[in-house]
């Protein structure tokens, strides 16, 4: 069950170009990375004060104050569409970076992304929730972020509803819910979206083993109507069992891409380098 703090947000990206530069891209493909580096920079032995900064400037250091950090180097990958696409590895090599970068939210500092269609991420559920507003009220706010017409909303209330379990809830302020009754809501909520391809980071721990049995399901349905999911995740039987193909990332870059059996194997072996760069 998640908690408070760990409720997620659903970012949605509008449709995308189906080209890199001047080429088209290839039809079978729902996303295309190439090349892709994002850079931060890496302070050393940062100012506490104002006074210790000024203090800095007066004494023209040689030594430089930053290094550079790449959090993704030179990635590059393609995704199929109608694909269960895994991206795995340990914490700090990456993974949520890029998804955040094919969400839209960073901006790479090299490289290009590619996508046809449009884009949902199920990265936080709930984020833009009113505490002091009911699960109804709520949908509604949440479709109006997303500009959402009323009427088509209103047809979907019970639908939404209904999967959530909260019946006997959807007039009482969020704020009063439980952290299982308020991750349903959310993701119930997300699922909403009809995105050509979907964004997911480890979600599915939302409610009892019942719901969550009931998550997986409607990710079946969306993979049944041809949609496509780029999944992070640190469930290796997962990655074994459902996904067509695994991106192994390791210090930012990409160690492995291909068979999701083979990519667990690499990503378990103890040479496995877990360090960051």
């Amino acid at each position: 069950m998640l908690s408070q703090s760990d409720i997620n947000k659903v970012s949605v990206r509008a449709d995308l170009d189906c080209k890199v530069g001047k080429d088209p891209m290839d039809s079978s493909l729902a996303v295309s990375v190439n090349n892709v580096t994002v850079s931060y920079r890496r302070y050393h032995q940062p100012a506490s004060s104002l006074k210790e900064s000024v203090i800095r400037i007066f004494k023209r250091r040689k030594t430089p104050r930053y290094s550079q950090f790449n959090a993704l180097e030179d990635v590059s990958f393609s995704v199929k569409k109608g694909e269960i696409f895994a991206i795995i590895g340990s914490n700090g090599c990456g993974k949520s970076t890029l998804l955040k970068v094919l969400a839209g939210v960073l901006t790479p500092s090299a490289g290009k992304i590619s996508a046809c269609g449009s884009i949902a991420s199920l990265i936080e559920l709930g984020a833009g929730f009113d505490s002091e507003l009911t699960a109804i009220e709520n949908i509604f706010l949440h479709a109006a972020l997303h500009r959402k017409p009323k009427k088509a909303v209103e047809s979907k209330i019970s639908k939404i509803i209904d999967f959530a379990e909260l019946h006997d809830f959807a007039d009482t302020p969020v704020k009063y819910y439980s952290s299982g009754m308020y991750a349903r809501l959310g993701f119930a909520v997300a699922i909403d979206i009809d995105p050509d391809i979907l964004l997911v980071d480890e979600i599915l721990a939302v409610g009892d083993d019942r719901f969550q049995e009931k998550c997986k399901q409607a990710f079946r349905d969306f993979i049944l109507r041809g949609k496509t999911i780029i999944w992070v995740t640190h469930n290796m039987g997962f990655v074994a069992e459902q996904a067509h193909r695994a991106l192994l990332l390791q210090k930012g870059r990409v160690l492995y891409m291909g068979d999701p059996k083979e990519a667990v194997k690499l990503y378990l072996d103890p040479s496995y380098q877990t360090a960051l760069a």
